[in-house]
């Protein structure tokens, strides 16, 4: 098939939000904590081989992903348009 062939009527058009996401750094950065899991939840997860911390990563991000964007509180400046001082932040 040559590339004049290729229907592209189905394709919607891409809007601002998603240049604005495709300049995001990817992966994002990656944060140590610690989290208190279920043992059965933790075994489950560990039955599947290496990579579990990956594994819970993921379950996470598509549940996140699947929300939607969460709405600020009103007067709420969104975390990216802060920036720190030494003893406080200043928005």
């Amino acid at each position: 098939m040559k590339d004049a062939e290729i229907d592209y009527s189905d394709i919607p058009p891409l809007d601002k939000s998603f240049f604005t996401k495709a300049t995001e750094a990817w992966p994002p950065a990656k944060r140590q904590l610690t989290i208190r899991l279920d043992s059965d939840v933790l075994k489950w997860l560990k039955a599947h081989g290496r990579g579990y911390q990956t594994r819970i990563n993921r379950i996470l991000r598509v549940a996140m992903e699947s929300q939607g964007p969460r709405p600020l509180a009103p007067g709420r400046v969104p975390r990216q348009q802060r920036r720190r001082t030494a003893d406080h932040v200043v928005n």
